[in-house]
């Protein structure tokens, strides 16, 4: 290894490192989150049931008989606008373990949304309210370098630098709201779901814990992407 005179480690050393780290912290969620997810999406057939249909029993059985339980492929979700749980079709028509506690999950946002907890209200409100900021951070985007090109004006590095915080601060803020509710749908909601109704074999509940913190990781992954975006945007506005 390379060091300086002083015995320690030289600078392109330590930045080499240092990007080592971060790429693990950004992406070590997400990577963790995908093998959790197909590792127990086999045997294919391991509950009765599908995803789809657990999410109808759950639902019922707490009286949300209202709420919509559709297939999407736009990743699984619960859809406060719509009363609407959405299972990809790999969940929703799954008998495996993976789609068994995923539906359960996407239950727990439904109950949430019933009994009005507040982290998912102010979620909802939260995209509501920065949908209209990130498109227009993502139109100055566009615009910038035109703009450059045909003005040459030096403020044009503040606007990039202020549209890129409204695209990409807006999205971190939203996915930190996010964490409590993730967490709330996976353990205080969907795991007592599972074991009211002893739907899991007795067997698979530490598999489930797992799969159910892997659900609210996502939201983790997603948070760190975008404070990376911002970091690079950082980076670029330096140069």
């Amino acid at each position: 290894m390379n060091f300086d005179q002083s015995g320690g480690l030289t600078g392109p050393v330590i930045f080499i490192v240092v990007v080592i780290v971060l790429l693990v912290i950004v992406f070590g969620p997400s990577i963790w989150v995908s093998r959790v997810l197909d590792r127990y999406s086999v045997p294919a057939d391991r509950y009765s049931g599908t995803g789809g249909d657990l999410a109808r029993y759950l639902l019922d059985q707490r009286g949300l008989t209202r709420v919509a339980v559709e297939t999407t492929e736009h990743g699984d979700h619960y859809d406060p606008e719509a009363k609407a749980v959405r299972l990809t079709e790999d969940k929703f028509g799954g008998r495996s373990l993976t789609a068994i506690t995923v539906a359960a999950h996407e239950v727990g946002h439904a109950i949430q949304d019933h009994e009005g907890y507040g982290p998912l209200r102010m979620r909802t409100k939260l995209v509501k309210g920065t949908q209209w900021v990130q498109k227009l951070g993502a139109g100055i985007l566009m615009v910038s370098p035109f703009l450059g090109i045909v003005t040459r004006v030096p403020a044009l590095g503040l606007l990039t630098f202020a549209a890129g915080l409204l695209t990409l601060g807006t999205a971190a803020v939203v996915h930190a709201f996010t964490l409590p509710t993730e967490f709330d749908a996976s353990f205080a909601r969907a795991l007592p779901l599972l074991d009211e109704h002893r739907i899991l074999k007795k067997q698979d509940r530490p598999h489930a814990r797992r799969l159910l913190t892997a659900a609210a990781l996502t939201y983790v992954s997603a948070a760190l992407m975008s404070l990376l975006n911002i970091a690079r945007w950082l980076a670029i506005l330096r140069r």
